[in-house]
């Protein structure tokens, strides 16, 4: 068989699998391994372990540990992030390594990611948006939409 008939096989047998099974599991396991890839940037796995390590072990010694041990769990979840890219419309759909590493970015328990500092969520103040009660006039009504800063 020649190389372009196998990859046109490929293909057909790739786009039958995705027509097949509906567009939730590759999309699902495609963010996935995207998100995975993301640890390259976000790090998340890298800071957790440290933490981690300085918490319940205590020592100076404790922190390289983390620092290795978050090594390893990153280059993992990039690994994983790849491999969940390149197979995405093949099924298994389930996340790979879910014993080693959770299916979600992990991040430290000291951050929660929420959104940004940003004029863009920020409130108002040029429009009157700026905080107070609901209903000044009306006597004991300590109900306020914004917190004033």
């Amino acid at each position: 068989m020649t190389m372009r008939k196998s990859l046109s096989l490929l293909g057909v047998v790739a786009v039958a699998a995705l027509l097949a099974t509906g567009c939730a599991g590759p999309e699902k396991k495609l963010g996935r391994g995207f998100n995975n890839i993301g640890e390259v940037i976000r790090m998340g796995e890298m800071r957790r372990s440290v933490e981690q390590a300085g918490v319940f072990q205590g020592s100076p010694a404790a922190h390289g540990h983390g620092l290795v041990s978050g090594f390893n769990k990153s280059m993992v979840r990039i690994g994983v992030g790849v491999y969940e890219v390149v197979t995405f419309p093949i099924p298994s759909y389930d996340p790979v390594f879910s014993n080693y590493l959770t299916p979600g970015p992990s991040y430290p328990d000291s951050y929660k990611p929420g959104l940004p500092s940003d004029p863009l969520f920020d409130t108002d103040t040029a429009l009157g948006f700026s905080g107070g009660d609901v209903a000044p006039i009306v006597p004991g009504s300590r109900f306020a939409i914004f917190r004033s800063p």
